[in-house]
């Protein structure tokens, strides 16, 4: 089990980011484009090379986050 002194705040800020937007899908459209790109830098920190299921979740979520961010810059991209 992690002690609790180990875990760092990005760690902390990074997990309240990844529950607000796992609660609901609808959550992750919510989120700033300032949040977005906080919660893109703070999971391309965390290492998962050591899971690969986990490796590629990240992967997966960091396409989608960008894929938002672009949505939120260039406007409603041709997927929408």
């Amino acid at each position: 089990m992690v002690n609790m002194a180990e875990i760092s705040d990005e760690d902390r800020e990074r997990v309240k980011l990844l529950q607000l937007i796992t609660n609901s899908k609808h959550e992750f459209k919510k989120l700033t484009l300032e949040q977005l790109k906080r919660l893109q830098e703070l999971v391309e920190k965390k290492d998962y090379s050591h899971d690969k299921k986990a490796h590629t979740s990240k992967v997966k979520l960091l396409r989608k986050i960008n894929v938002r961010i672009y949505e939120l810059t260039e406007g409603k991209g041709i997927w929408t």
